[in-house]
């Protein structure tokens, strides 16, 4: 484990815990991880009681090893029948690690479990550590591989799941330790001291596995609709838009309230700010949807603004969504979002606005615009959030469903095959879900599919998006010994809870101002770590062991900054 006199100075009075911090080698390697974090407290009072609150961080991860005969299945947590591939039976249903596979790439051949929340992850006192491929023999810890040779690769996906508050995660290691082993002539012959060189012969890969399939994703053009939802349910106070009465700032602004349609422009934006930094192959376009004024029966969807590579023309047209929004909602009979007839204050009396929400409608405008500009070459996505229920084709007159909107969308009918993301917020979970799928792909995919019962978390979302639509966030890429010297520095290699902001683990302060907190909500975050032993590598490194501890620490967010325990320099 990592160094015990530090972990032991971090008690309650300072609102801070431990989360599994176990171990990993390659070679001949340590112990495995440890037991789930969590922290609680009760304090009576005379006929009065203190609970405190939870800080619980559940880990779950998939381990696979290619030695010469394509990547094998090792461990996982859980894994009901310990056979290597990840689990879980609920209500009598089996759910598998191959049964999530990513499918527009093509060496993802499954996906940590999307079904795995903050109430059925096991503990991991129940992991099962599996057997070497390779010798049989049974592994007592989460890596023990006793026979590596060049050409041997390796890869951990670990999920992430932060239960009940908002808390900083850093990813640890510990106890690093290299043998040189037994001399072996052909060793000794390029070795005389047998040193152990394991770690600097590994290359290593450490990021965010944003799809959580085990498999880095480098970039791939693509063309993205953001379909919102612009009912009066999203910024109302009457029909609940209001989330709370605290601040909010988005790009100069503040708003003495926050609503869901600000959380959305502040997601938004944030989404565009980070494919404009990562110079991502993109166009971006924006399609609204709200329900129909009695003076018209006409849903009022439509193209806020046209596909474009030009993402200042997309942050600007999302610019100031609470007065667009109005404009649709409360404005004239033809209003549309930029005529500024609508009133944005969200205490207003809004009875007279739009009735019902016209998802499918929007759904299919975003799709006709992603068919006349989108490009040939370049993959779609549709993301589409909504936070009520839509009307399914039956109003006064014929609308879209939105399953058969979104199935169109996947199935390219209208063309073309659309990836279709949904966001639900609060909403109906159940049309929402159905939706989504992968392009040519089914509906009711857990992986394209985003609950949101906290509107807070609208923003994240969004930055999670972002991450996946562009080359998976490369945390440190270097020998193994390096990435271990960092992981293993102070507190860790500070995550990012929110990836569209611009954060930089390495070079940037854990109480960096881009740095986010994970939400607490206990949606799926998962952190890669991929090795390989190059084929060039000689005798050198025969015989040696290389182990340590890995595993990751948590902390409250509320009265903290994320600057971690470590006192600087």
């Amino acid at each position: 484990m990592t160094d015990s006199k530090k972990f032991d100075t971090i008690g309650l009075s300072r609102r801070k815990m431990l989360a599994g911090l176990g171990a990993i080698g390659v070679a001949s390697a340590g112990a495995g991880l440890g037991t789930t974090a969590y922290f609680n407290d009760t304090e009576s009072f005379e006929d009065n009681t203190l609970t405190a609150g939870n800080l619980d961080l559940l880990v779950d991860w998939q381990q696979t090893y290619d030695f010469g005969e394509g990547r094998q299945f090792v461990s996982a947590h859980p894994d009901h029948d310990g056979d290597g591939e990840q689990s879980v039976e609920i209500d009598g249903d089996v759910f598998s690690y191959s049964d999530f596979p990513d499918e527009t790439d093509e060496d993802s051949n499954g996906a940590n479990l999307p079904v795995l929340t903050c109430d059925n992850i096991p503990p991991l006192s129940e992991a099962d550590f599996g057997t070497d491929p390779v010798t049989g023999e049974e592994m007592e810890t989460l890596v023990r591989l006793t026979d590596v040779k060049p050409g041997d690769s390796g890869e951990i996906t670990f999920s992430l799941h932060l239960c009940d508050n908002p808390g900083y995660i850093w990813m640890q290691a510990g106890n690093v330790s290299e043998d040189g082993g037994a001399g072996t002539e052909p060793e000794l012959l390029v070795d005389p001291d047998n040193v152990g060189d394991l770690g600097d012969a590994i290359e290593a890969r450490l990021w965010y596995d944003e799809d959580c399939d085990n498999v880095y994703d480098p970039a791939e053009p693509v063309d993205i609709m953001l379909t919102l939802d612009f009912s009066g349910s999203m910024l109302y106070d009457q029909y609940g838009g209001v989330v709370s009465n605290d601040d909010i700032a988005i790009n100069g602004t503040t708003y003495t309230e926050t609503t869901k349609i600000d959380l959305v422009e502040l997601g938004t934006r944030q989404f565009i700010d980070f494919l404009q930094n990562a110079n991502a192959d993109v166009q971006v376009g924006v399609a609204y949807f709200d329900g129909e004024k009695s003076v018209d029966s006409e849903p009022r969807t439509g193209v806020l603004q046209a596909l474009t590579s030009d993402l200042s023309v997309v942050d600007g047209a999302l610019d100031g969504l609470r007065q667009k929004l109005a404009n649709v909602v409360s404005g004239g009979a033809s209003s549309t979002p930029t005529d500024g007839d609508g009133d944005a204050n969200p205490f207003s009396n809004a009875s007279s606005i739009a009735t019902g929400t016209y998802i499918g409608e929007g759904v299919d405008d975003a799709q006709a615009e992603l068919d006349a500009n989108g490009r040939p070459s370049a993959a779609k996505q549709n993301i589409v959030l909504s936070d009520g229920e839509s009307f399914n084709g039956t109003g006064t007159t014929q609308f879209s469903s939105p399953t058969d909107a979104a199935d169109d969308a996947r199935a390219a009918s209208p063309s073309p095959a659309t990836d279709v993301y949904t966001i639900n917020v609060d909403g109906s979970a159940s049309t929402l879900l159905a939706m989504a799928g992968p392009a040519g792909g089914a509906g009711g995919d857990l992986l394209f599919f985003n609950d949101l019962d906290d509107p807070l978390n609208i923003p994240t979302v969004f930055g999670n998006l972002a991450a996946q639509t562009t080359q998976e966030k490369i945390i440190m890429e270097d020998t193994l010994a390096n990435v271990l010297a960092e992981l293993a520095d102070g507190d860790g290699i500070p995550l990012d809870g929110n990836r569209a902001t611009l954060y930089d683990e390495l070079a940037d302060p854990a109480d960096d101002a881009d740095r986010d907190a994970f939400r607490g909500d206990g949606v799926m975050h998962c952190v890669a770590l991929e090795w390989e032993l190059p084929l060039e590598v000689g005798n050198e490194i025969q015989g040696d062991t290389l182990a340590f501890d890995l595993g990751f620490y948590t902390e409250q967010a509320r009265h903290n900054d994320g600057a971690g325990t470590s006192t600087p320099a």
